[in-house]
C-alpha cells in the first residue's frame, strides 16, 4: 500500500507532535525543581522514552507506507500543536500541569486524525491506538501528581 498525500499529512501531524513531546519532556526533566522532584524526574524519562519509541514507529510506518517522515527540528517547530515549553527552571507543580496539558494535546492530534487514517489503512489506525493510550495514560499518572482526593462515601460508592 503507498500512503496518500491524507494519510500521509495525517501521520506528519503525529510524528512532530511526538517528537516535540519528547523534546519538551526532556526539557523538564533537566529543568523541574521542587517537592517531589525525584518522582517527577524520573516519570518524565519514562514518558520521554515512550514518546521517542512512538514517534519512531510512526515514522517507520510512514516508511512502510511509501512516503517520507519530516522530523528536521525547523519542520517539528514550525508544524507542532504543542506550545513551547520554558527555558526556565520549573516548579514540579507547574511541570506537571504543563507536562499533562502536551500530552493531552498530542492524544487530540490523534483523535483528531483517527477516523481519515481508519479510513484509509484501519493497521495504521491501530498503531495510532496504541498511541493514544500510551499519552491518555501517562497524562492519568503525571496529572494525579496535582490532584487531591475528594470526598467519597465507601457505602454508597458516591
Amino acid at each position: 500500500m503507498k500512503a496518500t498525500k491524507q494519510l500521509s499529512d495525517n501521520l506528519q501531524a503525529v510524528l512532530v507532535d511526538l517528537i516535540e513531546l519528547h523534546l519538551q519532556g526532556k526539557q523538564a526533566h533537566w529543568n523541574v525543581v521542587g517537592t517531589n522532584f525525584r518522582d517527577t524526574h524520573l516519570i518524565l524519562d519514562e514518558m520521554v522514552d515512550s514518546a521517542r519509541e512512538l514517534s519512531d514507529e510512526i515514522a517507520e510506518r510512514m516508511r512502510a507506507l511509501h512516503t517520507l517522515p519530516d522530523g528536521r527540528s525547523e519542520t517539528v517547530s514550525a508544524t507542532t500543536t504543542l506550545p513551547r515549553f520554558s527555558a526556565d527552571q520549573v516548579g514540579t507543580t507547574e511541570v506537571v500541569t504543563l507536562i499533562t496539558a502536551r500530552l493531552d494535546a498530542a492524544a487530540a492530534t490523534c483523535r483528531r486524525v483517527h477516523d481519515e487514517v481508519d479510513d484509509e489503512d484501519p493497521t495504521t489506525a491501530d498503531i495510532l491506538h496504541k498511541v493514544i493510550e500510551t499519552l491518555e495514560k501517562f497524562s492519568w499518572m503525571i496529572g494525579a501528581e496535582n490532584l487531591t482526593p475528594q470526598n467519597h462515601d465507601a457505602t454508597t460508592g458516591l
